[in-house]
């Protein structure tokens, strides 16, 4: 079963060799690595050509943007399965092979996702409790964008990432590209599973909750309410979100966690915003194209 891991990546070096020695460590071998590489210099190079020995390294060129960078990977990809790691995450010795396995075991199942944690066993986010076949109301919960692996079938059905949404877009809109494509893949049939055993590493991102932590999370927040928006859902399910949110604010200023409780409500702020500017329909994305 080969696998093809498209990462796009900008402005970091250190963690991409992170990444690459995680590669590295693999017992699985069947992979290729498409890199996307937004940076204007070649601060990449060295640790490529070092890479290279050991397994197939591609290098394309894309305009600013993940779900662009995502876009141009989709369109040379050659795997049977296809993921998306972050530049900053890693792979657990023996992941690749524990996706292989659930795959191969399961011919009906479409994808796997997972959760992730830090490398002092930290989570970020409330996961889902058990594993189980996500819908469009559980996807919320049960998957990340570097935690996603899917089969060739169902990704080519999918097409491509909205590059209106997510990190470098140039909108807003700073998240919510992977659910949106999650969510199109279970319309049209998919079946993908969230498994807690599968644990991915990426570093903890909201450790505090002060002014950077609150700006990250109002571009999260945008996306994710523009997406719920253009997602078909039914006409409670914005409302009770949110609902949840506000819970969560009062329930922190009450208990005297300041800081937490105007994360929340600027959280909450930012999804209604997004959620307002998803009025008319999305095109269909496809992939980009690009020079390699």
């Amino acid at each position: 079963m080969k696998f093809s891991l498209i990462m796009g990546t900008l402005g970091r070096r250190d963690e991409v060799g992170h990444f690459l020695a995680s590669l590295q460590r693999q017992d699985h071998r069947d992979f290729e690595l498409l890199i996307v590489d937004q940076n204007p210099d070649e601060r990449l190079a060295p640790l490529i050509e070092q890479y290279r020995r050991h397994f197939r390294i591609m290098r394309y060129r894309s305009a600013p943007g993940l779900s662009r960078a995502r876009n141009v990977g989709l369109r040379y990809a050659t795997g049977e399965v296809i993921a998306f790691p972050d530049d900053d995450c890693w792979y657990p010795d023996g992941l690749l092979s524990y996706v292989a396995r659930r795959l191969e075991a399961e011919p009906r199942l479409d994808g796997v996702t997972g959760r992730f944690v830090d490398d002092a066993g930290r989570e970020e986010g409330r996961w889902l409790t058990h594993s189980q076949v996500l819908n469009r109301f559980s996807v919320w919960r049960g998957a990340i964008s570097f935690s996603i692996f899917l089969r060739r079938r169902l990704v080519e059905r999918i097409g491509g990432f909205d590059e209106d949404l997510g990190v470098g877009a140039g909108t807003p809109w700073g998240a919510g590209e992977e659910t949106e494509f999650l969510l199109r893949g279970l319309k049209v049939g998919g079946r993908v599973e969230f498994d807690r055993d599968l644990v991915l590493g990426h570093p903890v991102k909201t450790i505090e909750y002060g002014d950077a932590a609150i700006e990250r999370q109002r571009r999260y927040e945008a996306g994710f309410g523009r997406v719920i928006r253009r997602g078909g859902f039914p006409g409670w399910y914005f409302p009770w979100v949110c609902g949840r949110t506000l819970g969560g604010s009062l329930l922190a200023l009450a208990s005297g966690q300041h800081a937490r409780a105007r994360f929340k409500w600027h959280s909450l702020l930012a999804r209604m915003q997004g959620w307002r500017s998803g009025r008319q329909p999305a095109p269909h994305p496809q992939p980009s194209s690009t020079n390699a």
